[in-house]
Protein backbone atom coordinates (compact mmCIF):
# COMPACT_ATOMS: atom_id res chain seq x y z
CA UNK A 1 0.00 0.00 0.00
CA UNK A 2 1.37 3.48 -1.15
CA UNK A 3 1.31 6.40 1.95
CA UNK A 4 -0.62 9.39 1.59
CA UNK A 5 2.32 11.28 0.69
CA UNK A 6 3.28 9.45 -2.60
CA UNK A 7 -0.27 9.82 -4.18
CA UNK A 8 -0.31 13.59 -3.23
CA UNK A 9 3.31 14.15 -4.58
CA UNK A 10 1.31 13.03 -7.94
CA UNK A 11 0.20 15.58 -10.78
CA UNK A 12 -3.56 15.29 -11.49
CA UNK A 13 -4.44 14.64 -15.14
CA UNK A 14 -4.51 17.78 -17.11
CA UNK A 15 -8.11 18.89 -18.43
CA UNK A 16 -8.52 19.28 -22.34
CA UNK A 17 -9.32 22.24 -23.29
CA UNK A 18 -13.02 22.51 -24.53
CA UNK A 19 -14.11 22.93 -28.00
CA UNK A 20 -15.97 26.15 -27.13
CA UNK A 21 -12.74 27.74 -25.82
CA UNK A 22 -11.10 27.88 -29.45
CA UNK A 23 -11.35 30.92 -31.48
CA UNK A 24 -14.15 31.22 -34.16
CA UNK A 25 -13.29 30.54 -37.77
CA UNK A 26 -12.38 33.11 -39.89
CA UNK A 27 -16.04 32.95 -42.46
CA UNK A 28 -13.61 32.57 -45.78
CA UNK A 29 -12.00 29.52 -44.10
CA UNK A 30 -14.32 27.51 -45.23
CA UNK A 31 -16.22 28.64 -48.20
CA UNK A 32 -18.46 25.68 -48.44
CA UNK A 33 -19.78 26.88 -45.29
CA UNK A 34 -21.07 30.26 -47.12
CA UNK A 35 -24.84 30.36 -46.24
CA UNK A 36 -25.85 30.75 -49.66
CA UNK A 37 -24.48 26.83 -49.95
CA UNK A 38 -26.58 25.99 -47.03
CA UNK A 39 -29.95 27.67 -48.28
CA UNK A 40 -29.44 26.05 -51.70
CA UNK A 41 -29.34 22.67 -49.81
CA UNK A 42 -32.53 23.74 -48.30
CA UNK A 43 -34.28 24.54 -51.10
CA UNK A 44 -33.16 21.92 -52.57
CA UNK A 45 -34.88 19.42 -50.53
CA UNK A 46 -37.61 17.19 -51.50
CA UNK A 47 -36.98 18.18 -54.89
CA UNK A 48 -35.58 16.16 -58.11
CA UNK A 49 -32.28 14.44 -57.85
CA UNK A 50 -29.37 17.27 -59.62
CA UNK A 51 -28.23 15.13 -62.69
CA UNK A 52 -25.62 13.92 -62.73
CA UNK A 53 -22.53 16.73 -64.86
CA UNK A 54 -20.65 15.51 -67.42
CA UNK A 55 -16.77 17.21 -67.50
CA UNK A 56 -15.49 18.36 -71.01
CA UNK A 57 -13.55 20.68 -72.51
CA UNK A 58 -15.12 23.68 -74.39
CA UNK A 59 -13.27 26.48 -76.32
CA UNK A 60 -15.43 29.60 -75.47
CA UNK A 61 -14.22 33.32 -76.50
CA UNK A 62 -12.24 35.27 -73.97
CA UNK A 63 -14.63 37.97 -73.48
CA UNK A 64 -17.33 35.66 -72.93
CA UNK A 65 -15.27 33.33 -69.88
CA UNK A 66 -14.19 37.13 -68.44
CA UNK A 67 -17.94 37.96 -68.41
CA UNK A 68 -18.96 34.84 -66.38
CA UNK A 69 -16.26 35.14 -64.10
CA UNK A 70 -16.97 38.59 -62.92
CA UNK A 71 -20.28 37.67 -62.61
CA UNK A 72 -18.54 35.71 -59.07
CA UNK A 73 -18.17 32.20 -57.78
CA UNK A 74 -20.10 29.62 -59.79
CA UNK A 75 -19.70 31.09 -63.47
CA UNK A 76 -19.58 27.37 -64.50
CA UNK A 77 -23.08 26.53 -62.87
CA UNK A 78 -24.20 29.71 -64.35
CA UNK A 79 -23.00 29.06 -68.06
CA UNK A 80 -24.84 25.58 -67.81
CA UNK A 81 -28.06 27.25 -66.65
CA UNK A 82 -27.52 29.82 -70.13
CA UNK A 83 -26.76 26.68 -71.99
CA UNK A 84 -30.49 24.74 -70.82
CA UNK A 85 -32.27 27.78 -70.90
CA UNK A 86 -31.18 28.29 -75.05
CA UNK A 87 -31.52 23.92 -75.00
CA UNK A 88 -35.14 24.32 -73.39
CA UNK A 89 -36.12 27.21 -75.74
CA UNK A 90 -34.86 25.96 -79.14
CA UNK A 91 -37.09 22.70 -78.38
CA UNK A 92 -40.28 24.73 -77.49
CA UNK A 93 -39.98 26.54 -80.76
Amino acid sequence: MKSASSRSARRPPAKRASISTRPAREPDEHPEADLRHIVRGIVRHGLEPVPPKTSISLRVDQEVLDWFKAQGPGYQTRMNAVLRAFRDASVAG
